[in-house]
Formats: C-alpha cells, sequence, structure tokens
C-alpha cells in the first residue's frame, strides 16, 4: 500500500489513532516532528515501545516516552563518541611512531607498497590506501600544518598526516602494516594481542561511525565482533552456540573495548557517566532497565567490569 503524505497534525493523529500512543501535549508533539522528522524520531524510536502482537504501542506510553529516548541517544553517542577519540588520538600517536621508528620520516616510505603486507588478498586495498595517503600529503589544501609541511620541506611525516585520516583508514593501515609493525603497536596496549587489537578497531570504526554521523547508536550491531576476552568469561556472558551472546559485535563490545584501551581513570569516568544515562532514562520514560540494556546488548552484571582483571 502506497504510503500517503500527512501534515505534522496528521501524523500526530494517526500515532493517537491507529497506534494508540498518547500525546499529552499536540503542540510538543508537532514542535519535535517538526524539529526531527517522523522517520528519525518515529521510525527510529518506536520499536522498544511496540507490542508486536498488535503492532500497537504498549499501554501507558508517551510521545514523551519517545522523545527521551531520543535525546538518550543522543547523548550516548556524544559519550561513546568522546571516548573512542581518546583510543583514536592514541592510536594515531603509536602507529606513526612505531611506523617512522621502523621505516624513517620520508613520505615515501608510507607511500611505498613494500613497506606494507602486500600478499595477494591486501594488495588492492594497499594500492586504494596509498592514494589515499599521497592525495592527503601531495594534493590537500584543506589542512594548514599539512600545507606547511609541504611547502617548507617537501616531506609530510606520518605523525603529521596522521592526523587528517579517518579512524577507518587507520584501521585499514593496521590491517595492512607488515607483523613486525604489528606486534610493536600491540605493545602499547599491553592487554590485546595484534589479532585483538584488529578486531576491536574494525568493530570501534564502525560505531564511531554511527556516532559522527548522528545514526541510531544503542540498538546498532555489526557484522564483524571483537574476539573472545577474558571479560567476556569472567562476566559469565552466556554462550550460545559457541558465540557469547553480549559483548561481541554490540553496544557492550565497545565498552569491553574501551575496557582494554583506555586508562583506567577515564573508563572509570566514562563507566559513571554511563550509568548515569541509563539512570535518567529509566526515570524519565516507562522503560525498565532491562528494556534498555538488554536493547543495548549489555549483561545484567555490566557494572561489574571493573572489577576483574584484564588479563589472566
Amino acid at each position: 500500500m502506497p504510503q500517503i503524505f500527512l501534515d505534522y497534525n496528521g501524523q500526530v493523529d494517526k500515532l493517537v489513532n491507529e497506534k494508540d500512543l498518547i500525546v499529552n501535549d499536540r503542540n510538543f508533539a508537532v514542535e519535535m516532528l517538526t524539529r526531527y522528522g517522523y522517520f528519525s524520531l518515529i521510525g527510529g524510536y518506536k520499536n522498544i515501545y511496540i507490542n508486536k502482537s498488535v503492532r500497537k504501542y504498549k499501554r501507558g506510553t508517551t510521545f514523551e516516552d519517545i522523545v527521551n529516548l531520543y535525546k538518550f541517544d543522543e547523548e550516548l553517542r556524544s559519550l561513546f563518541l568522546k571516548n573512542i577519540l581518546k583510543f583514536e588520538r592514541k592510536l594515531h600517536s603509536v602507529i606513526s611512531y612505531h611506523f617512522t621508528q621502523i621505516y624513517g620520516e620520508k613520505q615515501t616510505f608510507y607511500l611505498d607498497r613494500n613497506n606494507y603486507n602486500y600478499v595477494p588478498q591486501y594488495r588492492k586495498g594497499i594500492d586504494e590506501l596509498i592514494r589515499k595517503l599521497n592525495n592527503l600529503a601531495n594534493g590537500s589544501t584543506d589542512y594548514a600544518y599539512i600545507k606547511y609541511h609541504q611547502g617548507k620541506y617537501g616531506n609530510v611525516p606520518l605523525w603529521v598526516l596522521i592526523n587528517a585520516v579517518t579512524l577507518g583508514a587507520v584501521s585499514r593501515f593496521y590491517m595492512y602494516s607488515k607483523p613486525s609493525l604489528q606486534s610493536k603497536i600491540s605493545i602499547d596496549f599491553p592487554d590485546l594481542n595484534e589479532k585483538q587489537l584488529g578486531q576491536i578497531l574494525s568493530v570501534i570504526t564502525k560505531f564511531r561511525n554511527v556516532c559522527a554521523h548522528g545514526e541510531r547508536l544503542f540498538t546498532y550491531r555489526t557484522a564483524d565482533s571483537i574476539g573472545d576476552l577474558l571479560l567476556h568469561k569472567k562476566l559469565n556472558i552466556p554462550v550460545k552456540r559457541n558465540t557469547y551472546q553480549y559483548g561481541k559485535n554490540d553496544l557492550f563490545a565497545v565498552v569491553i573495548s574501551l575496557r582494554y584501551v583506555l586508562p583506567k581513570d577515564d573508563f572509570l569516568i566514562f563507566k559513571k557517566q554511563l550509568s548515569d544515562l541509563i539512570k535518567k532514562l529509566v526515570s524519565a520514560t516507562s522503560l525498565t532497565e532491562n528494556d534498555i540494556l538488554s536493547a543495548m546488548g549489555f549483561p545484567s552484571n555490566w557494572k561489574k567490569i571493573t572489577l576483574y582483571r584484564k588479563i589472566s
């Protein structure tokens, strides 16, 4: 059946009359639909409130409940992005340091395919990565510091260039690096081996993009996953078909990852702020704590994550 255009009041009428949503303040509802749009607000955040057997809202659900969940997700994105950026800055630093230590400071070195793990399955990706790095080093006018080094020295060292490289490209840089370089980089994340760090990088990159692009975060799942880590076992996360049911490709996977890559003090602050956000949502909506934890992929005992050592 084709969708029919409805003005904002018509959208409110549909929610009330066809979906049994409680609208306490029509003017507020119209303002929120104007600000966020029906698809982003209702389409993006209704599912957790829906009674799937009748395809209507659960008894007592209000328009304000949906808005509060939307705003919770906004704050959640800001919190996760802030802490992912801390990891990203350290990663930039250690990758550029160890690469330059091994190969040298000239830009020709990171533009040389021979300084990567140029095996058949990586060749196309490496060539594309080098092309992007070359465009940044030799063609970019968007970054004053790159333009300065190119103009004054005719050379942009990796420790300069990497500040303009996306986390996705940095993740590929790590993946395509020779094992000897990966080993040196992983030493700066002492509780992870080379493979585990690469898996965490891949998953965190996708969640970072969700945060940066303003997409729905709390229910997001990635196609790939982080490896099995000691914290999965210590938290007694249930296993089904040889796979941990939480903390693999969901938002809790990012929490586990940040536990491994952030300094302890930073992680404790992050955990407290995350816990406060969840409490705030529960107090403002008809959702229970279990509702929101389940949607995010969190085990009920997630706060115990700081009680256990990260390695045996």
